[in-house]
């Protein structure tokens, strides 16, 4: 292994393994990419019940525009102009890229590319390859990094991006195997780690994802929106998201006391209600502010349960209470939506063969029999919607630190469901066009000193499970400003005397204690940005803020919280660009660009 490259990648999902191919497409072919675990990660192993790839719409004749999908981004609240603007115009060109390395994306005889609609979505912009889309890109990118050599370097958890005036010299790693630390020189960090998924107890994130924000955190950068989550019910023994077929064939909630008493309580507090609402679950998965007095009900109603101290359940088995008197009990949409599916019969398990047999499959590889078994559930964060701070170059306020995908901060309040798959391939694109136009330096030295680790009995699992259960608790979508503000200063306390107070059991545990350091700078981080969203907006999005009914002072549209450290306030976002058009400027731009290439 090399001491030193033009460009570490720290990532192997979609983001990481698209920004190393289209570096080595440019010409930047002294790179390398820095994993955990090359099979890790969210990219690789979660889905949903038909994951969504946004992009433009390609089919039938509804029309479409670069401009209105980009207002469609930009809408959604907290957007930076820049980046909405970006991921519009680049969808298709990312979008047929992984469609020729194989992402098996459905398209009819003529070529059309089929499209839905997903949640924030005029149009049907949507695209799917089923539930394991992310999958399906991963592995087809992976294969085309494999087939250039581009190395690498796994079982190595970065813990410090290294910078010397404001710029970066290097990156740090742990061996995840044998604790040992390593220092590589680099002009470049492309961070591409996903979403900050350590932070939270019910999260729906895999086993395998971390997330590395604090490491941009350290850097210098600042984060923007980390206030701004997405959550909804999932499953807990297998992380799985519990949208679609999963409550459209309309399950029973069951929640279980300590003494094992077993109540159906959605039809307790809502009646005849129920049936709709977890029928719209399918439609309306992300707890949202705005309807909890409709679907979002349902969330809020199972974390109750789970506050009480019991343990809530999807049961497949039988049909929940008010269905005994038949199905014209439901409202329309649910009646018509089961009606055409060919699923107005049985039980639910019986409705899901019918309409998605490997909804069931899915769980019976992961040890789960839905024909049987009762299915534990949590409302549980699933997507970040902010991120590090990034300017249309997806480059940080630190030179030559980059981030893509789900770490970035361009998501803002609501987004189509599906547009974090294009912003991975995006977001990873600009960044390697802005890297092959840079020229390459002399390498700085980089400087690090690494912290000494007390060893003795390990304390990192107690730490962790303590504050990741005492977030679930007062920060998630419900949240409780003097929860917050208790758990702040907790976890300030073991931020400043974090390595005092960590103890590991040998030094085969040095990654998992650099881990639970960016854990604790990445919560101390959105804390702080949900304090101050909390004060300054109030209740909106997924925050539901001291049970507060929406609308406080700030339209979130036209703010942004931006985080350094502990600090943050909010900024304005900037407008849509009105970039130039005319062909003939651009054409005449493009031939200087290659001239001077050529020189």
């Amino acid at each position: 292994m090399k001491k030193q490259y033009n460009t570490i990648i720290i990532g192997t999902g979609c983001a990481g393994y698209n920004a190393a191919d289209r570096l080595y497409d440019f010409g930047v072919k002294d790179i390398a990419i820095l994993t955990e675990g090359r099979f890790m990660g969210t990219s690789r192993n979660t889905g949903s019940d038909k994951q969504t790839y946004y992009k433009l719409s390609l089919c039938g004749a509804d029309g479409d525009s670069v401009r209105e999908m980009a207002e469609t981004l930009y809408s959604g609240g907290g957007v930076m102009g820049e980046h909405a603007l970006c991921e519009a115009a680049y969808s298709v060109r990312c979008f047929m890229r992984l469609v020729e390395l194989g992402v098996p994306f459905p398209t009819n005889e003529f070529g059309e590319y089929a499209g839905y609609k997903t949640d924030h979505d005029p149009r049907t912009r949507a695209t799917s390859c089923g539930p394991l889309t992310s999958k399906y890109m991963t592995e087809a990118l992976e294969r085309s990094v494999l087939s250039k050599g581009i190395e690498i370097l796994d079982f190595k958890r970065a813990i410090q991006i290294l910078t010397e005036n404001g710029k970066v010299t290097g990156v740090a790693y742990a061996d995840t195997v044998t604790g040992e630390i390593a220092v590589i020189a680099c002009q470049n960090v492309i961070l591409c780690t996903g979403g900050p998924a350590g932070i939270y107890k019910n999260t729906v994130y895999p086993e395998s994802q971390h997330g590395a924000t604090g490491l941009a955190i350290e850097a210098g950068a600042s984060l923007s929106n980390m206030e701004e989550w997405q959550y909804g019910i999932a499953s807990t023994k297998f992380r799985w998201n519990l949208s679609g077929t999963y409550q459209q064939v309309l399950p029973r909630y069951l929640s279980v006391d300590r003494e094992g008493n077993a109540r159906e309580f959605l039809y307790e507090a809502l009646g005849e209600d129920s049936l709709g609402l977890i029928f719209l679950k399918g439609y309306q998965w992300p707890f949202d502010v705005r309807k909890v007095e409709g679907s979002s009900k349902v969330d809020l109603l199972v974390a109750d349960e789970i506050k009480k101290g019991n343990r809530v359940y999807l049961d497949f088995t039988e049909n929940p209470k008010g269905l005994e008197r038949g199905f014209d009990v439901l409202p329309t949409e649910a009646y018509e939506y089961l009606e055409r599916s060919g699923a107005l019969f049985g039980t639910p398990i019986e409705r899901l063969v019918k309409m998605n047999l490997g909804a069931i499959e899915l769980y019976a590889d992961h040890g789960i029999d839905l024909y049987t078994e009762l299915l534990e559930i949590a409302v549980c964060a699933q997507h970040c919607n902010g991120g590090v701070t990034v300017d249309a170059n997806w480059q940080s306020e630190v030179e030559g630190l980059y981030v893509a995908g789900e770490a970035a901060g361009t998501f803002g309040v609501y987004r189509p469901g599906g547009s974090a798959l294009n912003s991975t391939q995006v977001g990873s694109l600009r960044a390697a066009e802005h890297i092959a136009k840079k020229s390459e330096k002399a390498y700085a030295e980089p400087k690090y000193a690494a912290p000494v680790l007390r060893q003795g009995e390990s304390n990192l699992s107690a730490i962790r499970d303590e504050i990741q259960t005492e977030m679930s608790r007062v920060a998630d979508f419900d949240r409780s400003v003097s929860g917050m503000k208790a758990l702040l200063e907790k976890v300030e306390t073991l931020y400043c005397d974090f390595f005092e107070i960590v103890r590991i059991g040998s030094s085969e545990e040095t990654a998992d204690a650099f881990k639970l350091y960016d854990m604790v700078l990445t919560q101390r981080a959105v804390l702080s940005a949900m304090l101050c969203s909390a004060a300054e907006v109030g209740t909106h999005g997924s925050a539901l803020v001291d049970r507060l009914p929406a609308g406080k002072i700030q339209k979130p549209r036209e703010t942004r919280t931006v985080t350094r450290g502990k600090a943050s306030s909010l900024r304005p976002i900037s407008q849509m660009p009105e970039p130039e058009l005319w062909f003939e400027t651009l054409l005449a731009r493009k031939k200087k660009e290659l001239e001077d290439g050529r020189n």
